[in-house]
């Protein structure tokens, strides 16, 4: 049997994480080690491989084009280590942990977990609301649901996007008939506003709708979209929301929109997983049934 030459792993992935930081301190702080012994790593790599991987250039290094040929497989067997690891920790007897916006699993998503759940073949889920992104280099999530203005474009990450809505204004029926004569969208900025983490979404909106004169905008800051929504039904103020989320309060009557028609779009909601964990068949599983459940 042929008997494989490997290398000290501990030696190539000092020597990937410098190709992907271009600094030897930077691949330093990454492994937690100091930049002394990233240096003598990828000596020794270069003495195992008899080859020059890095060179200097200027005051630092740079790969040669075997370190670069050399670095690109390096990635993909790292990456496939770390895909085997995955899979070991998250096997077809586990869940699939899935984060998503609280407003869009509160309001879209319950309603239709049976189907979901029977669409994955008895692989249980977990479907976390979070206002925050999952790190998936640290494994918190195998995949999350979000609302973007463009697709991802971080390394290792893929993004689908699967709905792009109507962004509305909406309030109260009690809230709205106070400002009957709120008939065109320059009006609007005259309501008591809700806002998210900031007024640039309103900006944003007012904007693309065609207001050009906006005021310092005041209301209250409630940082998630399903606050302002329920702060809107309270008859608080006037809340911007997806159609997608808000359809079932306005056909309720629970919302209206405050001036009827107007609308535009700012962005969508994507469905984003690792690379690695793209063809995964429950993480593929729910790109799909999102696609065609909500799009």
């Amino acid at each position: 049997m042929h008997r494989r030459r490997l290398p000290s792993l501990i030696a190539v992935r000092a020597f990937e994480a410098f190709s992907r930081s271009g600094s030897i301190r930077s691949a330093g702080d990454e492994l937690a080690v100091s930049h002394t012994v990233i240096s003598r790593h990828i000596q020794n790599l270069e003495d195992t491989v008899s080859t020059r991987l890095v060179k200097r250039f200027g005051r630092g290094l740079q790969l040669t084009r075997e370190g670069e040929r050399f670095a690109a497989k390096a990635k993909r067997a790292l990456d496939l280590i770390a895909d085997a690891c995955s899979e070991l920790s998250h096997g077809s007897g586990d869940a699939l942990h899935v984060c998503c916006m609280a407003g869009l699993a509160s309001y879209k998503l319950l309603a239709r977990l049976p189907d979901l759940e029977a669409a994955l073949n008895g692989r249980e889920l977990i479907l976390q609301p979070t206002a925050s992104r999952p790190d998936f280099e640290k494994d918190e999530a195998d995949a999350e649901i979000i609302y973007l203005e463009d697709p991802v474009q971080e390394e290792g990450l893929r993004s689908e996007l699967f709905a792009r809505p109507r962004i509305l204004a909406v309030a109260s029926p009690i809230l709205v008939s106070r400002f009957p004569n709120v008939s065109e969208p320059q009006g609007i900025v005259d309501m008591p506003l809700l806002h998210e983490r900031s007024s640039d979404q309103w900006e944003n909106w007012l904007l693309a709708i065609g207001v050009t004169d906006i005021p310092h905008l005041t209301g209250p800051r409630l940082w998630h979209g399903h606050f302002t929504m329920e702060a809107a039904k309270l008859g608080q103020g006037v809340a911007l929301v997806s159609d997608l989320v808000a359809n079932d309060a306005i056909a309720r009557g629970e919302l209206v929109e405050v001036i009827p028609g107007v609308s535009t779009q700012l962005g969508g909601y994507y469905f984003v997983a690792p690379e690695r964990m793209w063809n995964d068949p429950a993480v593929a599983t729910v790109r799909r049934w999102l696609i065609s459940t909500l799009r």
